[in-house]
Formats: C-alpha cells, sequence, structure tokens
C-alpha cells in the first residue's frame, strides 16, 4: 500500500505515525494535491491528503478514517479499543482533541499567508483562543499519566503527538512547554519512539 501525503501535515503524520507503530509494511509517497502530476486528485474525489492507496486499487481518505482501518489489520499493538466501549469513546475523544488543534493551527497558518491587511483579527483571536484552550484542557487531562489512554500507547497518543509536532512546526512562538510542563515531559519521551524519528526523517 502507499500512503500519499506531504512531510508537513499534521493529518498525514498522524496516518503515518500509526502504519510505523503497527509495523504495516507500505511507501509513503510525498504528494502535494495542488502540484501538476499530483495522484490525489485522482484517487481522492476531495483532493485530499492523506490519502491510503491500497494494493486493489482501493483509496482510504480523511486521517481517521484510516487510522480505523490500519487498526484493524494486526493486534501489535491495538490503537483503537475494541472491547471497551468507553476507552474507545476516550480515544476517539483525544483524537477529536488533537485533530481541533490542527484544524485550528491551519486556519491560523493560511490567515497569516495573507496580507497583514487582509488578515481578519477576529478569525485568528478565536482560533488561537481554541489551541490555548485545548492544551489546557489536555495537560490537566494527562496529569502525570504515561499514556492518553489506559496502559499502552494508543491513537490518542499518536494524534496529539501530530498536533504538538505541528504547533512546532507552524507556532514555534507558542511557549506550550513552558505553560505545560508535564505535557512536555511526555512530548519528549514520546519523541524518542522509533516510529517518531523514522516519520521526521522525511
Amino acid at each position: 500500500m502507499k500512503l500519499l501525503g506531504t512531510a508537513t501535515s499534521p493529518y498525514v503524520r498522524k496516518a503515518r505515525l500509526v502504519l510505523l507503530e503497527k509495523n504495516i509494511p507500505h511507501e509513503f509517497v510525498i504528494d502535494q494535491p495542488q502540484e501538476p502530476g499530483s495522484l490525489v486528485p485522482g484517487i481522492n474525489p476531495l483532493g485530499r491528503i492523506p490519502a491510503l492507496l491500497l494494493d486493489d486499487g482501493f483509496c482510504v481518505f480523511d486521517s481517521s478514517v484510516i487510522a480505523d482501518y490500519v487498526d484493524t489489520l494486526n493486534d501489535q499493538p491495538v490503537l483503537i479499543p475494541r472491547a471497551d466501549v468507553r476507552a474507545r469513546l476516550r480515544v476517539k475523544r483525544w483524537e477529536a482533541l488533537a485533530d481541533g488543534i490542527m484544524d485550528s493551527a491551519l486556519v491560523v497558518r493560511n490567515e497569516h499567508a495573507r496580507a497583514a491587511d487582509k488578515q481578519d483579527i477576529a478569525t485568528l483571536d478565536m482560533h488561537n483562543t481554541a489551541i490555548s484552550h485545548a492544551l489546557e484542557y489536555i495537560a490537566k487531562l494527562l496529569g502525570e499519566h504515561v499514556w492518553c489512554e489506559g496502559d499502552a500507547i494508543t491513537l490518542a497518543d499518536l494524534a496529539l503527538l501530530s498536533a504538538l509536532i505541528y504547533l512546532d512546526l507552524r507556532q514555534a512562538e507558542r511557549d506550550w512547554r513552558g505553560k505545560h510542563s508535564n505535557l512536555a515531559a511526555w512530548f519528549a519521551r514520546l519523541s524518542l519512539r522509533s516510529s517518531v524519528i523514522e516519520a521526521n526523517r522525511v
């Protein structure tokens, strides 16, 4: 199978981390949908990344759907709880929080790409505030736990890692480590995982 996307997309990173943690053989193909010759518009009607192209030509799109699918391919590890419905709900809620941070960070980035006199200050304030509130909530929820959910790595951890890596990339001025030392320690420890190191090489 092939995962199509870019090295900077947080949603692509989340999908790739799931594949790497599960040790699923795949080829990571750098493909920017806006560039001429991109394969993405031909396999994903939305023209978005990540797009996971299976060996039989079937395309899975949206990072959450990709994560759900890939997690069923083996049990080493199980990233989305299966037997415990409430645990599954908690993991998916963590994912929603992380995705929400990514969503708002992308809006902020796109707004900053506009000329200064064209930027919508209310939009910037709303989304930056949403990120700050989400980080405060996440830091409190995480506390001193080793993992976001349960006693092993889950999709919750991979989604949150992806969101924080993207904040470092696009909002380097945001001092989330200084404000949330427990989150900083958690991030530093998980950043040593082989999957994260591999994903950072591209």
